[in-house]
């Protein structure tokens, strides 16, 4: 009798209920990557990585099953001053002459550390050398976006990257070798 009770349980639930991952792709227009570095001491220099492309698998119910792969071409690099973009382009740093250089990240891992924070580890190719780098990450919100009307998120993260660590070191230790990269992105659930 218990063994019948038990397949009708089984039986009358649906299988809906186990959520499953869900795709979400990058919005383009309101993601960045920010980066800063030391500059011999006298100032802070910026840069920034934008209009790139995405894709994540959140599972809401298991955020440490979901993962995330990005790639962009070097040379949507914003910095501000021609001067410092076509010399970050040269061959002192990542002799990047046309967008078939790309950086990529694809999660290899998450540790969910909160209710809306998390390290994800993944595979970092930068000037085509691949690092595992750890990206301290926060849900910023998760939710219907009110204009489209339809599953959105938000996040941002924060890591520390070694610029020797990717042959990107040129004048260090008078320019820092350490990169502070602050990311922020918007995802949209796909279609």
């Amino acid at each position: 009798m218990k063994s019948l009770l038990l397949a009708g349980l089984i039986a009358a639930t649906p299988l809906a209920a186990v959520a499953a991952p869900e795709s979400y792709t990058l919005d383009s227009s309101h993601s960045q990557i920010v980066f800063s570095y030391n500059h011999l001491g006298f100032s802070t220099g910026y840069g920034m990585f934008s209009g790139f492309t995405g894709d994540i698998s959140f599972d809401a119910e298991d955020p440490a099953a979901s993962s995330v792969e990005v790639s962009f071409p070097v040379r949507s690099m914003l910095t501000g001053w021609e001067a410092r973009f076509e010399h970050f382009m040269s061959d002192d740093f990542f002799g990047a002459t046309d967008d078939s250089e790309l950086v990529t990240f694809t999660s290899t891992g998450i540790e969910v550390t909160g209710d809306d924070t998390a390290l994800i580890t993944g595979d970092l190719t930068l000037n085509g050398v691949t690092k595992e780098v750890v990206l301290d990450t926060v849900l910023t919100k998760a939710g219907e976006h009110p204009m489209e009307g339809k599953p959105w998120l938000g996040f941002h993260a924060t890591t520390t990257l070694v610029r020797s660590d990717y042959d990107l070191g040129m004048f260090a230790p008078y320019v820092s070798d350490e990169v502070e990269v602050e990311i922020s992105v918007e995802a949209m659930k796909a279609e």
